[in-house]
């Protein structure tokens, strides 16, 4: 059986840009506290770990793909360098409207993903840090973590979102913690590593 951790980008890998704003070049993006170890332990128990990201500043004409893709290298190479991987990257490029497949809420990234790469679903966990992205995990049948956005307030974000998903997390690497503590057998994995691509 083969299982993966989806993970949202902005917010949980990384710091968010301000609101309205964009992480548009590689010197904007801060890997969050914690998050490069959990990417690294999720690996080692066996997790394919995927990233399913709505990236709307290129249908705004903020980002051009090309730019997307270095920071995505960037990116890669930076967690290669400290131990951890990401097997693949999904990303959406689209407008909210129309509508589109692939944007989250709609599952569409993560039942590609899915697809390529043998995924069962129903093993798999998606975390994010905002309401679209546990509903599109639970559209395409996985189990959900949401992180708080420590901002303050945690106990009652905590009771407002457990009733949605399965567990609430503090960081990517409390959700990595409680997803392992959950799983109970922390095996390890090799696999070779897979080059970012993307969905549009």
């Amino acid at each position: 059986m083969t299982k993966a951790v989806f993970l949202d980008r902005d917010g949980v890998i990384n710091k968010k840009a301000p609101e309205g704003d964009y992480v548009t070049c590689w010197e904007d993006f801060k890997f969050l506290p914690d998050a490069v170890e959990a990417v690294a332990r999720l690996n080692a128990a066996g997790f394919y770990v995927i990233v399913v990201t709505n990236q709307r500043c290129i249908a705004r004409g903020l980002l051009t793909v090309p730019q997307l893709e270095i920071i995505h290298q960037r990116m890669l190479e930076s967690l290669a360098a400290n131990g951890a991987r990401v097997d693949a990257i999904y990303y959406c490029p689209h407008e909210m409207e129309p509508i589109c497949r692939c944007r989250k809420p709609a599952p569409g990234m993560i039942l590609d993903a899915a697809r390529d790469h043998g995924i069962e679903l129903a093993a798999s966990w998606m975390i994010g840090d905002s309401d679209i992205d546990i509903e599109a995990g639970k559209g395409a049948g996985c189990r959900t973590a949401r992180l708080l956005d420590g901002s303050g307030g945690q106990g009652a974000l905590s009771r407002r979102f457990r009733n949605n998903a399965e567990l609430v997390a503090d960081s990517l690497s409390d959700a990595a913690r409680q997803i392992l503590n959950r799983e109970k057998h922390p095996g390890a994995r090799n696999s070779s590593f897979r080059q970012a691509r993307r969905i549009l």
